[in-house]
Formats: structure tokens, C-alpha cells, sequence
């Protein structure tokens, strides 16, 4: 891809035009009490208190962020575009000097120009190592006209972009995995992701369908854990329940269906105790019948 610039200049920042504040964040219960509360938030002086309520409160990436980070030094990434890793020399030398046991070493999100670096960056390393661009100078100028449509709320992408992309690229975080696939990009087959962080988990909003079995792959219970690793990304969800039978029809053991409702309150339950994306927000949820 050839990337022609509009918004930016090159060699400037893509933020050269725009100012930036610190704001207070408060979200409350109907009561009066804090739900949560962020000081010190720096957003663009044009944004809407409601903007930057959602970006403190919902997308900046709150805890396990290294304090102290370094080059991944990769092979055929530009300098400017390389990944970071955890600088854990660094992080043990300053605690020595400290004296302390360095359990401090991790800090959060509080700049929303981090998460814009963190999508953009990601998104533009992806498409490097893809073979995207035509040039280093076309990657560039993509990575710098996003970040500043992002800034200007002239684009924006899905929530669990906003919660999980960038997180491996930009701090080195990593985990377990998930349960979650993606395309080789060199087979083009669907594989398991081997952690949750490098190939994370960015879309949104399924529809799901329902076996009329209680335990098996597919079914009633197995659905709940499907919802739980999309609501904990991110993601909402629907589910069709069409072919489940209905309330006091038999069952091969002899005895009759709980039906719909009663496995509704599960679902519901399960809902209401995940925080999408691991901040403040409800899981969202859609049901078929």
C-alpha cells in the first residue's frame, strides 16, 4: 500500500495541532458512591467529559504495565516500530538501589496518547511484517495519520481493540492462552493462539448456537464458558437458543427439561459477574429463540 498524507506532516508529531489537558474521572452509582475514580488524565482539550470518562474508565489498560521497558531489538523492523520487552535488569538494579522489593514495578495507562500509540503502533508493526506498505516511509505515514484521526474522534475502532490490541507489541505483556484461534499467515490455517496477548482477541459482538445438550462441546454449559472468554475481552454476544427444547418436555433419561428461563439465569448471572474487558463495564448480551 501506498499511504498519502492528509492531517500530518512528515518528521512531525501526528499531535503537532492539538493540545492536550489533564482531566479528573469519576464514575457513580445512582447513589452518590464511586464506582471508580482516575485523576491526572491526559486527553485532547476538545474532548467531551463523557469521552474521556469511557477511555479512563473502560480502555486504559489498568495494572501489569512494566515501568521499565527496552527494544526487542527485531530483525527487519524499522527502529521506531520495534516491539518492547519487560526490562527486568533494569527493574531489579533500580530496586537494589532503592532498597525496596520492587513490587512497584508495574504502573498503568494515563495518557490516552499511550493507548493511540499502542493500537496504531501495533496495527502498523502487523501490517510491516505482512508486507502491507510499500514503503518504510508509507508505514510511517499510516502509523502517524491514524493516530491523529484517532485522536480527533475522526475514526475508532471496536472495543476489544481498544482493551487488547497492542498490549504484547507495545509492553511486552503476555499470558496464558486463552482458548482463542487466528489464521497462520504463512499456512492460512486457523490454529490456537499459544498465549493471549500476541495474537489477541479484537473483535466484537458474536452470535453463537446452542445444542440441546446439557455438558457436551457445544452445549448448555459448554456456551458459558464460550460467553465467559468473549465478555472477559471485551466482547458482547448473542446466542441462539432455538434448538433447545421447551419447559417440561421429556428427556432420554426419563425425566423433563428444566426449559429456557432456568438456563437463562446462568447465563445472566455469569454476565452480570464478568467485568468486560476487565474494567467497569457489563458484559452485553443477546438472546434468540
Amino acid at each position: 500500500m501506498k499511504i498519502k498524507r492528509l492531517f500530518t506532516m512528515e518528521g512531525e508529531s501526528p499531535y503537532q495541532s492539538m493540545e492536550f489537558e489533564n482531566r479528573s474521572s469519576i464514575i457513580r452509582n445512582p447513589d452518590g458512591s464511586v464506582v471508580s475514580e482516575w485523576e491526572k488524565v491526559s486527553v485532547p482539550t476538545d474532548w467531551s467529559q463523557v469521552a474521556t470518562d469511557i477511555m479512563a474508565q473502560k480502555y486504559f489498560r489498568k495494572a501489569g504495565i512494566p515501568k521499565h521497558l527496552k527494544v526487542a531489538k527485531e530483525r527487519g523492523i524499522p527502529a521506531w516500530l520495534q516491539p518492547s520487552l519487560h526490562d527486568q535488569a533494569k527493574q531489579e538494579q533500580e530496586a537494589a538501589e532503592a532498597k525496596t522489593s520492587g513490587d512497584d514495578s508495574t504502573t498503568s495507562e494515563t495518557d490516552a496518547r499511550e493507548v493511540f500509540h499502542r493500537l496504531v503502533g501495533c496495527w502498523t508493526y502487523w501490517g510491516y511484517k505482512n508486507n502491507y506498505f510499500d514503503t518504510e516511509e508509507d508505514a510511517r505515514a499510516f502509523y502517524d495519520e491514524l493516530c491523529h484521526m484517532l485522536a480527533n474522534q475522526m475514526a475508532a475502532p471496536n472495543s476489544p481493540q481498544w482493551f487488547n490490541t497492542g498490549l504484547n507489541w507495545a509492553y511486552g505483556l503476555n499470558g496464558p492462552a486463552q482458548g482463542h484461534y487466528h489464521v497462520d499467515q504463512k499456512t492460512e490455517e486457523v490454529i490456537p493462539s499459544k498465549d493471549a496477548y500476541t495474537r489477541p482477541q479484537p473483535h466484537a459482538c458474536f452470535i453463537q448456537s446452542v445444542k440441546d445438550d446439557l455438558v457436551r462441546e457445544g452445549g448448555i454449559m459448554d456456551l458459558w464458558t464460550r460467553e465467559a472468554r468473549l465478555f472477559k475481552y471485551g466482547s458482547g454476544t448473542g446466542s441462539n437458543f432455538s434448538d433447545l427444547r421447551g419447559d417440561m418436555e421429556p428427556l432420554s433419561g426419563g425425566g423433563v427439561s428444566s426449559g429456557l428461563m432456568s438456563f437463562l439465569k446462568i447465563g445472566d448471572s455469569a454476565a452480570g459477574a464478568i467485568k468486560s474487558g476487565g474494567t467497569t463495564r457489563r458484559a452485553a448480551k443477546m438472546i434468540c429463540h
